[in-house]
């Protein structure tokens, strides 16, 4: 039953978050309705001893916004589920376990040169000691069950894992720290499953050692062409792509390939080091600094869903959400000209991986532009500007900007714009461009929209920077035409320094939706996506 009442303003990007043990509603993703052994009042935390009267009552963890009948649905299944036999800690991390278990045992069954439904067909060493030992090349039936299911089992683990939490489970987050570092080390060394993206950025690496430009030499112009031990690695729908990711990206990219040399393989092995190596500095830096340690592991270092999409399927959105949590941790320090020099540098070079950081700088802006910091942020978003245009215009030039404008076209199915497409083919074959034009306009400001009624779902006592940069980042992954599951990084890198709250049961569906319908390795039309896939 929700208490009709005011909900207080949000404060500054330097506000404390509010206590992490207060449930976040009756019916929320951890169960909030069993007993907390105590509240921890922020006064005291920041004050110990100032504060001698009562405490206060316990302010909402969330304000008092009605769900609908969905949320009532939703509440009823998750109190079901909540006091089961599977929310206790060995269930919830034996789930957890299957669910990365049947992931990589598809990487491990990828037996190249043949190329699976969910892998692209290269060996990295683990692979290869298992095909060595005789493991099987999975049939695309097979290959897709044991996804789907792992998926499934990776959701219900995570879940599993809050409500064992908020039922007092309380594991040390450093062991479960290093404990995750270890099953990530083991991890990186098997063949990438879910997505063949990691391929093209070797490709891309490769065509920058070789001294050309990844924005305007293709793939395909490698030599050998389609036969280039790279380029046949790359899913044929990008072959003809140049490059869509930013200069820094493509230093990666070159790296790697450096390291590689003329040996793919080698190449995405040291891509799968590095996206590992950043995922798991992107959980110590939360480690260090969230309220609640012990949820923000599990939701980020310990998410298995996170470890299948970022870590086995070898995506550089985890180095992306590595800048966004640095980034968001120095805006809430004391405002100090080398501090705010840092923050814009370092909001610059995430701008300079892929765009959407951009939604990492909107966020930051929000508490500066609500407490009129104006200076602040001139100097931050001045420096994050110049940081961003200088690494374009001093690497590859602006025209590196000219296949993202490209791209930024592309739809991909089963979003709703898919279908809004198919109805204006159907009524005109030539309104294509005109519906896509207008694509372009309307999902912006509905993408804003949905940000600011997911931005008030969220407590009044968190603070801004954190709640507006998960908002924005999770309505973009929601409505934006192109949405693949590992575009919601920063979303969930952001919603581990939150409370707990009824987002976390939504984002779970939409990365754990988008992982059943975009798991593929870009070489077998069985499980295809529709559109193109960036």
């Amino acid at each position: 039953m929700a208490v009709m009442v005011d909900p207080p303003q949000r404060g500054s990007a330097d506000e404390r978050s509010a206590p992490a043990d207060l449930p976040a509603s009756p019916d929320d993703e951890t169960a909030a309705g069993s007993s907390q052994q105590g509240t921890i009042i922020t006064a005291r935390l920041e004050n110990p001893g100032s504060v001698t009267t009562a405490p206060a009552p316990p302010k909402l963890a969330e304000p008092p916004i009605p769900g609908g009948r969905v949320e009532a649905m939703m509440g009823v299944l998750i109190r079901v589920l909540a006091h089961s036999p599977l929310a206790r800690p060995l269930p919830a991390v034996t789930l957890s376990g299957l669910g990365l278990g049947g992931v990589a045992f598809v990487g491990l069954c990828a037996t190249a040169p043949r190329p699976s439904v969910a892998t692209p067909p290269v060996l990295l060493p683990l692979t290869s000691l298992a095909r060595d030992a005789g493991a099987p090349h999975l049939a695309p039936l097979v290959a897709n069950l044991i996804m789907y299911a792992s998926i499934g089992l990776c959701c219900l683990g995570l879940a599993m894992m809050l409500w064992a939490n908020s039922r007092g489970w309380s594991p040390s987050p450093r062991r479960v720290f290093w404990t995750a570092a270890g099953a990530i080390a083991v991890l990186v060394n098997i063949t990438p499953v879910g997505s063949s993206d990691i391929a093209s950025y070797a490709a891309y690496g490769r065509i920058a050692a070789l001294g050309h430009d990844p924005y305007t030499f293709l793939p395909t112009m490698l030599p050998g062409g389609r036969h280039n031990p790279y380029t046949m690695l790359v899913s044929p729908q990008w072959q003809t792509q140049p490059s869509v990711y930013g200069p820094v990206a493509t230093w990666t990219h070159l790296l790697a390939a450096q390291i590689g040399g003329a040996k793919p393989w080698a190449t995405i092995w040291v891509l799968m080091i590095m996206i590992g190596a950043a995922f798991l500095a992107a959980g110590y830096v939360l480690l260090r600094t969230a309220a609640n340690p012990v949820r923000a592991v599990l939701l980020w270092v310990a998410n298995p869903l996170l470890i299948a999409e970022l870590v086995i399927g070898g995506h550089l959105d985890a180095i992306v959400a590595l800048f966004a949590i640095v980034a968001i941790v120095l805006s809430r320090r004391r405002a100090t000209l080398c501090g705010d020099l840092v923050l814009g540098l370092v909001v610059g070079v995430a701008g300079g991986i892929k765009v959407n950081a951009i939604f990492v700088g909107l966020g930051i802006a929000i508490p500066l532009l609500h407490d009129r910091a104006w200076a602040r942020l001139a100097r931050i978003g001045s420096v994050a500007t110049l940081t961003t245009l200088g690494l374009y215009y001093f690497s590859y030039g602006f025209g590196a900007l000219k296949p993202l404008g490209q791209a930024s076209r592309w739809v991909v199915s089963p979003t709703v714009w898919r279908l809004v497409q198919a109805i204006g083919s159907a009524i005109s074959p030539h309104a294509g461009a005109v519906v896509t034009t207008m694509i372009g306009f309307a999902w912006p400001p509905l993408m804003l929209a949905l940000a600011w009624y997911l931005y008030n779902r969220l407590s009044p006592d968190v603070p801004t920077v954190v709640a507006a940069t998960c908002a924005l980042t999770f309505a973009w992954v929601l409505v934006a035409p192109w949405s693949l599951p590992w575009y919601a990084s920063v979303a969930w890198v952001t919603l581990a320094l939150l409370p707990r709250n009824s987002l976390t049961r939504w984002l779970t569906l939409a990365t754990a939706t988008l992982s059943l319908l975009h798991f593929n390795g870009g070489h077998n039309p069985t499980n295809s996506p529709v559109g193109p896939t960036p």
